[in-house]
């Protein structure tokens, strides 16, 4: 498994513990990385920190791309997935759009139910398909990369 597909999976593993346990994703993020068993790459703590930051924003284009669901809804595994591709393809140019559907979709595939990497696919490619109309609330740039500079959320 390549170096940032592992740490796709440990952030998924940070974000979803968090949210199991009612906790923040940063300091479950910490203890984490206190224990370091598994030790946390970098880039992993990169997506946890990305996702903790635009999470209002991540969720507000994931609820208006999941025609019929709401994210409470969604299996836990496939939200924290949709929420790290759905950072990754708004603030993280270095990522290629289909690396980041793809790597959603192999989370989705090996850790969630079996319709799952189906919806995750349909999700992201819309995102990715109608980005110019997504508009963002939180342009915060994080970790050198652009952000995108509209502010509201769009049609």
């Amino acid at each position: 498994m390549a170096a940032r597909s592992k740490a796709r999976k440990r952030a998924l593993d940070v974000l979803f513990e968090a949210e199991a346990r009612g906790d923040s994703a940063l300091a479950t993020l910490q203890r984490r990385q206190a224990l370091a068993e598994p030790p946390i790459a970098p880039y992993a703590a990169e997506l946890v920190e990305g996702v903790t930051t635009h999470r209002d924003a991540i969720d507000d284009v994931i609820a208006n791309f999941a025609e019929g669901w709401t994210l409470e809804r969604m299996p836990a595994v496939d939200r924290q997935a949709l929420r790290i591709a759905v950072y990754e393809l708004l603030w993280r140019d270095d990522i290629p759009d289909a690396v980041a559907i793809d790597e959603a979709v192999t989370l989705a595939k090996d850790l969630s139910t079996d319709d799952s990497p189906r919806f995750v696919n349909g999700l992201l490619a819309a995102v990715a398909r109608d980005r110019p109309s997504v508009r963002v609330d939180d342009p915060t740039d994080l970790g050198g990369q652009d952000a995108p500079t509209d502010e509201l959320l769009g049609e």
